[in-house]
């Protein structure tokens, strides 16, 4: 009987190694997998690929991919349970075979972003919330019941996005981001429906708990505001936030605010207002003041500007806060941001950061812009470059005047355990996966080539001046 029992014991545990070392295999089959014959409709440079590794499953923000290269998706889902996507490759094609709902939380708004994995957690958001559940290596749903971990004591508003980063020392890093474009004080325009030459309340209420980025034990459950501690201010709205390694810092794409010629039309004209203020890129450090409401930043003359409800002209400087490491293309919507740590890309790509843009909304009357992936080269934690559009062709047409036209919109970004690089959209959900297929060595500046041709269409190029209106 006690041999019976021992032979039985053996036969289950062999078994299940077999079906572990079988499901980690598949994190080593890049060798065998082939892009779609089209990509999936995208552009990147030549020796790249994409597979589409799943059509759509619904309209969501942001992705995590598991050590063993399962997927999690967080959906925008305003009410109702089950927010989030699992999805599973069975057969190593990099096409998701299995796809599953879950989550027992509620949802409680459309802006639930985060999708991240940290110390074998998975962590995501609500608008309110930020959860975590412990992952199993080899389950593909995790167990039990959702850990709150923080809680948003304040109500629904807008940019309530709930972004996350994790240091190395058991800190998480959140985004209270501000609801408006520059703390707009309404009293100042009594009667009126017209944004004309409305002021700006100094100081700004708002920057007492939003409009920054506050940081949390991320071991501790059930936190409010009162358990963080303000990390940095004067950040209008940031959704794509991650922290980097290889220098030890936090990182963030920051929305620069709208409106300069609907406020101010004698200083700025409706060109400047699709042209102006930069996104920000910025390599946050404590006790950081971006200037926002007060002040944007100008990528033309890398200055930061004052504000025209407090004051400034278009001429104005300001001088007494932080600036970014870069300034990016006004209103492209930076939504995530990843640096690139794997090796399966070739060298030129290593540290350096991609970065989704959801695309403009507000540009009229020249086009909309932006939706691609962008990328930066990076040196100790340092631009040492201009951007470049690693991956376009998300809109599905030469020239769109509302966002509503877009096909797709990029939103999420995650680098699977090979390398690969995963990149969502939040119309539907589609999802794909960018391999290297070509020959690292020789990669150069002639791979980029292939996308010279794309810096001239509308959703790319800076529009000029009084040319290029959609009529």
């Amino acid at each position: 009987m006690k041999k019976t029992l021992f032979f039985l014991t053996l036969i289950l545990l062999l078994s299940d190694c077999t079906s572990k070392k079988k499901n980690e295999s598949k994190i080593n089959i890049i060798k065998n997998l082939s892009p779609d014959i089209d990509n999936g409709g995208l552009y990147m440079p030549e020796g790249f690929g994409a597979i589409v590794v799943s059509e759509g499953v619904g309209p969501s923000r942001h992705i995590a991919v598991k050590s063993n290269g399962d997927i999690y998706v967080k959906l925008r889902k305003a009410s109702g349970r089950n927010g989030n996507v699992a999805l599973r490759d069975n057969n190593g094609d990099g096409k998701a075979d299995i796809v599953e709902r879950f989550g027992d939380y509620p949802n409680d708004g459309k802006f639930g972003t985060e999708m991240k994995i940290n110390d074998g957690y998975l962590y995501y958001s609500s608008e309110l919330v930020i959860y975590r559940q412990l992952l199993d290596p080899y389950e593909l749903i995790p167990k039990g019941k959702p850990e709150i971990v923080l809680v948003d004591p304040y109500p629904i508003r807008w940019h309530n996005a709930k972004s996350l980063a994790f240091d190395k020392e058991n800190n998480m890093y959140v985004t209270f981001s501000a609801p408006t474009n520059a703390c707009e004080d309404w009293d100042t325009k009594p009667n009126t429906y017209s944004t004309e030459n409305v002021k700006g309340q100094y100081p700004c209420e708002q920057l007492e708990l939003l409009g920054g980025i506050w940081k949390f034990n991320k071991n501790k459950l059930g936190q409010s505001l009162k358990d963080g501690i303000r990390y940095a201010t004067g950040i209008r709205s940031v959704v794509g936030l991650t922290w980097n390694n290889e220098v030890n810092s936090l990182y963030g794409v920051n929305h620069g605010r709208d409106f300069l010629h609907n406020h101010y039309p004698q200083y700025y004209s409706k060109w400047d207002n699709t042209v102006l203020p930069a996104e920000e890129f910025m390599k946050i450090q404590s006790g950081d003041n971006y200037g926002w409401p007060y002040t944007y930043y100008d990528h033309f003359k890398n200055k930061r500007m004052l504000a025209p409800e407090y004051g400034g002209d278009g001429k104005i400087e300001s001088n007494d806060y932080s600036n970014p490491i870069m300034g990016l293309p006004a209103h492209w919507a930076p939504n995530d941001l990843l640096f690139y740590t794997g090796n399966q890309f070739p060298l030129r790509y290593k540290n350096g950061a991609f970065i989704a843009f959801h695309g403009s909304t507000n540009r009229m009357p020249y086009p909309q812009a932006g939706y691609v992936v962008g990328f930066i080269p990076f040196e100790n934690g340092e631009p040492i470059g201009q951007m470049e559009i690693f991956a376009d062709g998300f809109i599905g047409k030469d020239v769109i005047s509302d966002m509503e036209e877009a096909e797709y919109r990029p939103m999420g970004l995650a680098q699977g355990p090979d390398g690969s690089l995963y990149v969502s959209e939040s119309k539907k959900g589609k999802i794909w996966r960018i391999i290297f297929r070509g020959n690292k060595e020789s990669f150069g500046k002639q791979n980029l080539n292939s996308m010279r041709d794309r810096l001239n269409r509308s959703n790319i190029k800076q529009p000029e001046e009084g040319l290029d209106i959609i009529k």
